[in-house]
């Protein structure tokens, strides 16, 4: 039976980890080599004692490689890197997509038993999105099922020797990171992992491999990784951890001939080469952070129209809507929403159109309307910058700003309009908006009851029954519960850059209460933003005056200019504008710096200039050597570039890919196969079988994206973004390919609307026509097309990525009248 993608994910109880997968190999006999398969001996083995060494052995290893990446999402989601975890997992799927060739792990994978390739890509995906989306839990589960898919195929591709070898070179490549997390300043998480890593090896086949090869590597592997697990320090545990590492490595040599554990100590080089770029990015939240703490602003700024228009002021309110736009346009954020949500950026942008148009008639209603538009637009793109925890430290910022909307409207006698912002941001905790909700209750319940029940909810009733002075009492109070929160969850950089956002928005406060009229209370919110910012707040204070001495002064100096001008009952709007830049300047420079000071960059290139050290002193130097003189060659050149770019912070991820490709072609050269070596990524198609794959597209499906397009979705390697948009009946919208291979839009017929035509790149007439031409390469998006379709039916159409599906690759447009 030829089973469809679609038939395949309704299967239930896969055992990836059951026999049978060897009998599957057969799927694909030109994947074997049996011919010129050489067979040798372990050092350590029993004469006699032989296993089948040839190019499956170095795919092998690549699986081997792409389990440690794995076991590296679990290693940075034990730390709360939740967002590195997830751009980990999308590159590991990216890389698997792209991977091209008869020999490369993608293909291989696939031909070894494809119910285990398509679930494979399943966990893979779904790791990427829960983690991405701030689920610890379910990412590192869906990541471990994942590495038990490669673990499968490994089994049924090679003897049992050359899995047990490998099975030591994974956690050796775990033991790492344990080594990787200590270097982070993930002192605590680094422990516990190594504490969990070694329960899992006392139940581990590698448990008995290694004590049965040499009791006295299993000694000094236990003693390495419990060492690393009650160590105090990160000395001491990276040291311990690497002594467990380098136990695994030397015994793999005891139990697999010298080719074969050549190739799986090269696909751990490969792994800690990943790992490396994965440290240099953990000194400081980085610039994506900064760009997102800018957003955070400017959706505190869009907020203040709405409050002002329902004062009166709607020429000012109007003023500001338009100034937002205008700061946007030459912000540093502008392209950075622009590249990681282009819906996002364009409805923003279009959102603010609408704000200014409704502040400027006055029309209360409209306004509230477009400032919906606006704040879920930027949200998107907070969440696209940098999700996890740092946009829940950001949206904690963005509710203090708006809690002091709030307890100004109160000092305005406006208590009515103040329970209106409070009862709505209590709706929005209610709804876990950016996981705030769950993030404080998780941190502390008593901090939790002190926001919500205490305070927000104090707020609301206080305001509505016009109690002035305990509105004050509770939105302060409020506000102080979640800079707690901040300080609690945040690095310093983090707080810092998220605190920047909410003093932007005070400046603006008191340019709006001097606008109308409310001098003393304008310079009184001056004032304590000055005093809070010289007590420290959260180290915001420090960590600017650190990182650019200038800036600071000129920060606190634009401070003093807002209530200057407040104060003299002047125009403190223009004050406030200057203000707001050196805020936003503040973001990017407490970013930086932090970084630099990490020092992570530096321990990123000490960390592969061990490699290069390990690698002169490691069998496999002389084994790579001996096979093949270029492949050696290549190997330590593009070693030792990639140790460089990493000391000099410059061309890292172009340095990373060429180092991944020369090892990947080191594998395949000790093992006898450098020509089989799957080291051209220059095409996306998949090479079945040896022939040349070509794909074509069909009616719809034009080159680039048309001007006239009213939407466009992008199609990531794994991912369409967004994967839900509304849209109009007689919107056009673009599939614009954006990463990965080839891709398809195609709707679920069954689900669409009724009257609905069926809608499909490459023109089909039902799902199942769709379905089967993608069997014979019709109906492809490839790099630089897009696939355009006019929705005229209201309804919500789904639809899903055939080749992509089983990694979670679907979505829905929402067509309404």
């Amino acid at each position: 039976m030829n089973y469809s993608r679609r038939t395949l994910l309704k299967t239930t109880g896969l055992a990836v980890a059951s026999a049978g997968l060897a009998g599957c190999s057969s799927q694909n006999n030109d994947s074997t080599e049996s011919e010129t398969a050489a067979t040798e001996t372990a050092e350590g083995t029993e004469a006699g004692s032989s296993v089948t060494v040839d190019a499956t052995v170095a795919v092998a290893a690549e699986w081997n490689a792409m389990r440690a990446r794995l076991y590296d999402t679990v290693a940075l989601a034990s730390a709360g890197r939740l967002g590195t975890a997830g751009r980990v997992a999308e590159d590991v799927f990216a890389r698997f997509e792209q991977a091209s060739g008869e020999w490369s792990a993608h293909e291989q994978l696939e031909a070894t038993n494809e119910q285990n390739y398509e679930t494979f890509e399943r966990h893979l995906g779904g790791a990427a999105t829960a983690f991405s989306e701030g689920h610890a839990d379910e990412g590192t589960d869906l990541a471990m099922q994942a590495a038990d898919n490669l673990l499968a195929a490994q089994r049924g591709r090679t003897d049992p020797a050359i899995v047990d070898a490998l099975g030591l070179f994974s956690f050796a490549a775990r033991a790492r990171d344990v080594e990787m997390l200590a270097a982070a300043g993930e002192g605590d998480a680094a422990a516990e992992l190594a504490h969990s890593i070694y329960e899992a090896f006392e139940d581990a086949p590698a448990h008995e491999v290694i004590e049965e090869a040499s009791h006295e590597l299993y000694e000094t592997f236990e003693a390495g990784i419990e060492g690393a697990a009650d160590a105090s320090d990160a000395s001491a545990i990276r040291q311990s951890a690497r002594s467990a590492a380098t136990a695994m490595v030397d015994a793999s040599y005891e139990v697999a001939p010298k080719s074969v554990s050549g190739a799986g100590h090269l696909a751990l080089m490969q792994a800690v080469g990943f790992d490396a770029e994965v440290l240099a990015g953990l000194g400081g939240p980085g610039d994506e952070y900064a760009h997102a703490s800018a957003l955070t602003l400017y959706r505190a700024r869009a907020a203040d129209v709405a409050w002002l228009v329902a004062q009166g002021e709607t020429d000012f309110a109007a003023t500001i809507a338009g100034d937002i736009y205008a700061h946007f346009e030459g912000a540093r954020a502008h392209e950075a929403l622009e590249h990681a949500d282009h819906d996002a950026y364009e409805g923003f942008e279009g959102g603010l159109e609408s704000l200014k148009e409704a502040a400027q008639s006055g029309d209360l209603e409209a306004t509230e309307e477009a400032l919906v538009t606006v704040d879920e637009n930027l949200l998107a793109g907070v969440s696209a910058l940098v999700g996890g925890d740092a946009a829940t430290i950001l949206e904690a910022a963005f509710f203090r700003a708006r809690l002091a909307d709030a307890r100004e409207l109160v000092s305005l006698g406006a208590t009515d309009r103040a329970a209106s912002v409070a009862e709505h941001l209590f709706e929005r905790f209610e709804e876990n908006e950016a996981n705030l909700h769950e993030a404080i209750e998780h941190e502390s319940e008593d901090l939790y009851h002190r926001f919500e029940e205490e305070h927000l909810a104090g707020l609301v009733d206080a305001a509505t029954a016009g109690d002035t002075e305990s509105a004050v009492t509770h939105a302060e109070g409020a506000m102080d519960a979640l800079f707690e929160f901040e300080t609690a969850v945040g690095t310093t950089a983090e707080v810092s850059a998220a605190e920047a956002a909410f003093f932007g928005a005070r400046g603006f406060d008191a340019a709006g209460l001097a606008q109308l009229g409310s001098t003393d209370r304008a310079a009184a919110v001056v004032e304590s933003a000055y005093g809070f910012f010289e007590e420290g707040a959260g180290g915001y204070h420090e960590a600017l005056e650190h990182a650019d001495h200038d800036l600071y002064k000129s920060f606190e100096g634009a401070l003093e200019g807002v209530g200057t001008a407040a104060e003299e009952g002047g125009d403190a709007y223009g004050p406030a504008k200057t203000y707001n830049q050196k805020a936003i300047d503040s973001m990017y420079a407490v970013v930086a710096t932090a970084a630099a000071d990490a020092g992570l960059a530096a321990a990123a290139s000490a960390r592969m200039s061990g490699v290069y050290e390990t690698f002169e002193g490691a069998r496999v130097h002389e084994t790579l050597e001996e096979a093949d003189h270029d492949a050696y060659e290549g190997f330590e050149k593009a070693l030792s570039t990639y140790v460089g770019a990493l000391e000099e912070g410059a061309e890292t991820d172009t340095a990373a890919n060429a180092y991944a490709a020369a090892t990947l072609r080191a594998q395949f050269a000790v093992v006898g196969s450098p020509d089989k070596a799957p080291i051209d990524h220059s095409s996306h198609d998949h090479d079945h079988g040896g022939s040349e794959t070509s794909y074509s597209g069909g009616p719809n499906v034009v080159e680039g994206v048309p001007e006239d397009v009213d939407h466009v979705v992008k199609m990531n390697a794994v991912s369409f973004d967004p994967d839900e948009l509304t849209v109009n009946v007689g919107d056009t919208v673009a599939f614009e390919h954006a990463a990965g291979e080839a891709h398809t839009v195609t709707a679920i017929g069954s689900d669409l609307p009724e009257g609905a035509a069926y809608w499909a790149s490459g023109g089909f007439e039902s799902q199942d026509a769709a379905e089967a031409g993608w069997d014979e390469q019709k109906g492809a998006v490839q790099s630089g097309q897009s696939y355009v379709h006019t929705f005229e039916t209201a309804g919500e159409h789904p639809y899903f990525c055939i080749p992509h599906e089983a990694a979670g690759m679907t979505g829905t447009i929402v067509v309404e009248e």
